[in-house]
């Protein structure tokens, strides 16, 4: 059955302009991380997950695997998957057998992403309607009328809440339980732990890590017309255990200027870039927000070294 496409960046190509270079002004310099996510950036994230250090994405899908039946018996049959921040779909597609959804809607900034991912998914199984939407839900999540005015279970896998700050992903969560419509939220999250295990996950050996935090200047420079020499910059973590979170950088290894449509900025060796945080909890603190959004009745699943947790919160 065909698959509709709606493209809802269009009229913000300016602000995205804007963000960016404002970004890039600003003392310190940062870039938000949905600048990763072109289509080289969505392969590179997903090359991320099949690294042995990138513990999320195998610990979540042994917690998916184990309570699978469970979770589709709190979501129920046939609900309206709505997939936030959609990547390459797998993680969906692994419950579409348990939950046979009666329309499949996948989320993403990078719509040309989108398009090739679901017309391959949409072969895989026929018998599911497929909607991809290509939106910046970091500014406002609101659907577009073309989705049905019904019941709506959210999808957000991979800990990707902790890439807003707790005040931002707050009004997230107020969205999302505003835009089920009386349906409920199906999310991953990251729990809090040592050092030992958090370097390697965002600083792994094989520099895949690297290669996608520095992508997001090529990225940049397609958006802008910047001039951004990514071998000038190289990847850097720091983990703030006060803040719970994992800090992404882009740190000069020489003194570079970086110009732009008349525009510049100076870059001393060793000044950074921000590029994201990655927020981690405990499980008392994502309850909390939780219900701050306005969801009162939640279910947790954990993997037994309560690495990571998955919640569904109606």
């Amino acid at each position: 059955m065909p698959i509709s496409f709606i493209e809802t960046l269009s009229p913000q190509a300016t602000t995205l302009h804007q963000e960016a270079e404002l970004g890039i002004l600003s003392t310190p310099a940062s870039l938000p991380p949905k600048f990763f996510y072109d289509n080289l950036g969505s392969r590179l994230f997903e090359a991320i997950t099949y690294l042995p250090e990138y513990y999320l994405t195998a610990t979540e899908e042994i917690i998916f695997n184990q309570f699978g039946a469970e979770i589709q018996a709190h979501i129920g049959a046939k609900p309206l998957l709505i997939d936030l921040g959609a990547g390459n779909c797998q993680k969906a597609a692994r419950f579409f057998g348990l939950l046979k959804p009666n329309l499949y809607v996948a989320i993403d900034f990078s719509i040309a992403y989108l398009r090739t991912i679901l017309s391959h998914l949409q072969s895989q199984y026929p018998t599911i309607p497929m909607m991809g939407i290509g939106m910046d839900f970091s500014q406002q999540l609101r659907l577009p009328p073309e989705v049905p005015q019904t019941p709506r279970t959210f999808f957000y896998p991979g800990s990707s809440l902790g890439n807003f700050l707790p005040t931002e992903a707050l009004q997230l969560l107020k969205q999302i339980r505003q835009e089920s419509l009386g349906g409920g939220l199906l999310l991953g999250i990251d729990l809090f732990k040592s050092a030992s295990i958090l370097e390697p996950a965002y600083n792994d050996p094989l520099l895949v890590t690297a290669a996608f935090n520095l992508n997001i200047l090529r990225n940049v420079n397609q958006l802008l017309g910047s001039n951004f020499e990514v071998a000038k910059f190289k990847h850097h973590i720091e983990i703030n255990a006060e803040l719970m979170r994992v800090e992404l950088y882009l740190e000069a290894l020489e003194a570079t200027t970086v110009q732009w449509q008349g525009k510049e900025r100076y870059f001393k060796k060793g000044e950074r870039i921000h590029t994201e945080n990655s927020h981690k909890y405990s499980l008392n603190s994502i309850q909390k927000l939780l219900t701050a959004a306005g969801f009162d009745k939640m279910k947790v699943w954990t993997d037994p070294q309560q690495y990571y947790a998955v919640i569904y919160a109606t």
